[in-house]
């Protein structure tokens, strides 16, 4: 049990909010790459992923697991962003240091998705069972160069009217 709740619906509620900051996270950065900013959006993001590190060290674990070291570096990168956002308002570089922090931590979510996919739904894990296999490896480098494009994009000096 966590919080009083079964480990199924603890694991129902951490899986939505984290594809709830995927959601707003692809939202709010492919807006910003656009030269849009959504500032709703961003809060949103910064939010449910911080939830989701946080529900996530919740989970009953033996030792230091890859996603507990997943979950450390997304907390210290989301403080990093949240300070750019809130305390310094984009002011200079804390544009661009926002929007890479920003970045890093939605590619981590979308790491653990495609991590959690190919091992939880039969179809994918058909196809890469072990993890390391080439489907796996396509998949992953696709959302790593598309992470990649997308902060480039959307840190561009003039990519954002805040």
């Amino acid at each position: 049990m966590v919080l009083g709740l079964s480990i199924e619906t603890f694991t129902i509620i951490h899986v939505i909010i984290t594809l709830l900051g995927i959601a707003t996270g692809l939202i709010a950065f492919i807006a910003a790459a656009r030269g849009v900013w959504l500032q709703r959006w961003h809060d949103g993001f910064l939010l449910t992923t911080i939830l989701t590190s946080v529900t996530g060290f919740l989970f009953p674990f033996k030792g230091v697991t890859p996603a507990i070291v997943v979950g450390i570096l997304s907390m210290v990168i989301l403080i990093v962003a949240c300070v750019m956002l809130y305390q310094l308002k984009l002011k200079g570089w804390a544009r661009l240091v926002y929007m890479v922090t920003g970045m890093i931590a939605l590619y981590f979510n979308l790491l653990v998705l495609v991590i959690q996919s190919f091992q939880k739904i039969p179809f994918l894990n058909a196809f890469a069972p072990a993890g390391n296999e080439p489907p796996f490896i396509v998949v992953q480098g696709v959302v790593l160069l598309g992470s990649i494009v997308l902060g480039f994009l959307a840190s561009r000096r003039h990519a954002i009217r805040v």
